[in-house]
């Protein structure tokens, strides 16, 4: 745990106890602030309370004797309209920031020069976040990884020099981070997604430009052009800035190309790793990820060998192009953090002969920016509420199976794909849309998927079936 001590004897609102909530009241605690603790939900109450965590109805509190509001990051800050607590904090006028805030903080009481990577982007932030911990724990260092990807930010040890911690950042926490100050940031693309919680595409690439305009090393992919606009604008002010790309070359940054990891600096490439045996990394926005990731801990001091020692053995997060298993020449890929178009889009971009698993709650925009794909599907299996929609966009395109269940998407796709004369026929899970339809998340649907795909291999190989 990380105490905090910016509220010592002072009297703080904590709403939203969550595993994150109920970690905030806990450090903030056990730093010498009167914690008062609400949730919407009994059970959460209840569950806070178990472990002595104050409880206040925050509705009837007096909120002109609160020092701060400390908010969970779900809870609606500004869109579609601020929640009744965030309305309540601003009518006492007292600030209203969250958890990662408050480790900021300490950090800086504590130990300002403790190293500090924090990585945001729309996709691929936990694969890279993951990804720069594992190349630093592979050369020996000390790190501890958490955020928005684990374990709460406040759950992990305190800042130390010796210390690395890295932090996966969603816009969420950033809304609420006011003073983040990273050693190495990292912005890695911008898309649209979460509109509902910023209001516009312009709300939600400023809010994630706070990570990087405040690093001493900001690592921006250019890939994107609002990313590579911040990159432009960040360096015109002085930031240190590392470019990274997976479509070619950057100036002053790590590029791939070819399945190798470049880096560049004064018009010179000096090579730094080859992808071709990290299988967990496979694909083009995996390249783009471990090219931020090696931007990182180059900033960071680490050498080019240690890099490429590192990446063969990376295994990769659940739910992130995940493979579960193969029967034959029959691929099954759990990708169900694809939670919205652009995410899907990397993994029908990392296979061909694909059958396809996609549905559930659509975002803004559906699949029509997915059509350059299509002819890399064989057949799409379409589950919960966006089944008629993605219907009527692969019409005439893409044969597609109404299957409305994960249960019967799976079944109807690996007999398709063992009666495929493909070399690798691959049955992908990447949605494209949120879970909340049918699943409690993307976890739960993932999990689901494996529990579902692994007693269909066991069955197969009871059976002395091989599937192709």
């Amino acid at each position: 745990m990380t105490p905090v001590s910016a509220f010592f004897g002072e009297r703080v609102a904590v709403f939203g106890l969550g595993a994150s909530g109920l970690a905030t009241a806990a450090a903030l605690m056990a730093g010498g602030a009167e914690v008062a603790a609400w949730d919407d939900a009994a059970a959460r109450r209840d569950v806070a309370a178990a472990r002595d965590i104050p409880i206040v109805d925050l509705r009837t509190a007096d909120w002109s004797r609160f020092a701060a509001l400390v908010l969970a990051p779900g809870v609606p800050l500004t869109h579609p309209r601020p929640h009744w607590t965030v309305e309540g904090a601003r009518t006492a006028n007292i600030e209203i920031i969250g958890d990662i805030e408050l480790f900021a903080r300490e950090r800086r009481a504590t130990a300002p020069g403790a190293p500090l990577v924090a990585v945001t982007g729309t996709n691929g932030k936990s694969t890279t976040a993951a990804l720069i911990a594992h190349i630093l724990a592979d050369s020996g260092r000390e790190v501890v990884l958490g955020g928005n990807i684990g374990v709460p930010v406040l759950e992990l040890p305190r800042p130390s020099p010796e210390r690395i911690h890295v932090l996966e950042c969603s816009s969420f926490q950033i809304d609420l981070a006011p003073s983040l100050a990273p050693t190495v940031g990292v912005l890695l693309n911008l898309s649209a997604d979460h509109l509902d919680r910023h209001g516009t595409m312009a709300n939600y690439a400023a809010i994630k430009e706070r990570l990087v305009a405040s690093a001493e090393t900001a690592v921006i992919g250019v890939d994107d052009p609002l990313s590579a606009e911040i990159a432009d604008r960040l360096e015109g002010r002085g930031v240190a800035v590392a470019r990274i790309g997976a479509m070619g070359p950057v100036s002053g940054g790590v590029f791939a190309r070819d399945g190798v990891l470049f880096e560049t600096a004064n018009s010179h490439e000096a090579r730094v790793a080859d992808l071709a045996g990290a299988r967990a990394l496979r694909g083009i926005h995996n390249a783009q990820n471990a090219a931020a990731a090696a931007a990182s801990v180059l900033a960071l001091g680490m050498t080019p060998w240690e890099i490429a020692r590192a990446l063969p053995s990376f295994p990769g997060l659940p739910h992130r192009m995940e493979e579960i298993g193969r029967s034959g020449r029959v691929l099954f890929v759990n990708d169900s953090k694809a939670t919205n178009a652009d995410s899907a889009a990397r993994a029908l971009a990392s296979f061909r002969d694909i059958f396809w698993i996609a549905g559930g709650k659509a975002k803004s925009g559906g699949i029509t920016s997915l059509v350059d794909y299509f002819p890399r599907v064989a057949r799409a299996y379409l589950i919960g509420e966006a089944a008629p929609a993605f219907a009527d966009t692969l019409a005439g395109t893409v044969p597609t199976l109404t299957a409305g269940t994960l249960e019967k998407a799976i079944a109807a796709a690996a007999a398709d794909a063992a009666r495929s004369n493909a070399p690798e026929p691959v049955v992908l899970l990447s949605p494209a849309c949120a879970s909340y339809d049918q699943f409690a998340n993307f976890e739960e649907r993932g999990d689901r998927f494996r529990t579902l795909v692994t007693a269909y291999l066991a069955a197969t190989r009871e059976a002395g079936v091989s599937l192709g």
